[in-house]
């Protein structure tokens, strides 16, 4: 059978769908993550649609990498996944593990399995774009590279890492492939600023294709303890509880891809698509329309709940009440059935200090 033009043979989907929701809450909630919720309006959430975008490109080879506290919600959300398509996690165990499990059971499954790990609670636009990276980014890692997808900066971001960019590869079918000289952790705002300037770093959007068991190569250069364990869950499940709570806990881009861009194995293609990880309710608004019925401001959730005169910002009514602003400017109003806040798009990212108060006073039922 002939696969659909948009189809990549050989491709499988994996997405880690995991989080405490802490910077968004509290319409993210522990129990509810991000990637559960409709952030943007158009009734599917964040998983949904991560599962959406990638289905026509690998058609059911996915796989979801969650927790034990949201499987079943995982699987409600998605009725048509196959029930060997979900992969449990015992606990957080970071990225590396969640990715490098879905590597070791695509690697028995299918030696020559190519591998795209994109996470569930991204919003990433114009889908032909899209397409046609994560095809050339099939390319290079069929050549045996870890390729990431970088973001074209937009402005001198210091809360993301960077990708700074070397020469041109010369592969058939990735003409926009280039080395990665080095990862970069979230930089002070003056080299932000150089960064976006110089045209030579982008955004590290933790979005990596590899083979899978390319991956796990590298993998075992300098965690060969990890790689031992993901293959004994992969070959017997059963020993998932055993095994999994003594894997270390280490993200991929520290596990893997820092140490293997050092070596030159590893490729980005920059990706020239709209993308956000609405990491914040700063970007929440961003990705949200204006309302037609309220200038100024973003409104999610009942539009015939919100009031508003000489205000802009973002509304969230999600508590059945109704919510008024008059004269304020930058608000952020979070309305859920159990907690309102109440801030300013300046102080968003404090938000998580809020949660931690929270636990600290006991209060484990509002986070």
């Amino acid at each position: 059978m002939t696969s659909p033009p948009s189809e990549i043979p050989g491709f499988y989907g994996v997405i880690p769908a995991g989080g405490s929701g802490t910077r968004l809450w509290p319409l993210s909630r522990r129990a509810s993550p991000k990637f559960l919720q409709d952030l943007t309006g158009s009734g599917h959430s964040l998983l949904q649609a991560t599962v959406q975008r990638l289905t026509p490109l690998c058609d059911d080879r996915l796989l979801v990498v969650t927790g034990a506290r949201h499987v079943e919600a995982v699987r409600q959300s998605l009725p048509d996944l196959g029930t060997d398509s979900v992969l449990v996690e015992p606990s957080p165990r970071d990225s590396m593990p969640a990715i490098g499990l879905a590597a070791a059971v695509l690697e028995r499954r299918d030696p020559d399995a190519v591998l795209g790990s994109f996470a569930a609670d991204h919003v990433i636009g114009d889908t032909s774009v899209f397409r046609d990276c994560v095809t050339q980014a099939v390319a290079m890692a069929r050549e045996g590279a870890l390729v990431t997808l970088g973001i074209t900066p937009t402005y001198p971001a210091t809360g993301y890492g960077y990708v700074e960019v070397g020469e041109t590869y010369a592969v058939t079918g990735a003409p926009d492939a280039h080395r990665v000289v080095r990862f970069v952790e979230k930089p002070a705002v003056d080299v932000a600023r150089s960064y976006v300037a110089d045209g030579h770093h982008l955004w590290n959007a933790g979005i990596f294709v590899v083979r899978a068991g390319t991956l796990l190569e590298l993998l075992a250069q300098w965690h060969p303890e990890l790689v031992a364990g993901l293959r004994r869950i992969a070959d017997d499940p059963a020993a998932m509880d055993e095994v999994w709570d003594d894997l270390p806990r280490i993200a991929i881009d520290h596990a893997v891809a820092e140490p293997a861009a050092a070596q030159g194995r590893v490729a980005v293609v920059p990706a020239r698509f709209p993308w956000d990880d609405v990491g914040d309710f700063a970007s929440l608004a961003s990705v949200l329309e204006e309302s037609t019925t309220h200038p100024g401001l973003r409104v999610l959730g009942a539009q015939e709940l919100v009031l508003s005169r000489d205000s802009t910002g973002v509304v969230a009514a999600h508590g059945g009440r109704t919510v008024v602003t008059l004269g304020v400017p930058d608000v952020v109003v979070i309305d859920t059935p159990d907690v309102i806040l109440v801030t300013t798009r300046e102080r968003v990212q404090d938000v998580k200090g809020i949660v931690e108060m929270l636990q600290h006073g006991g209060r484990e039922d509002l986070t």
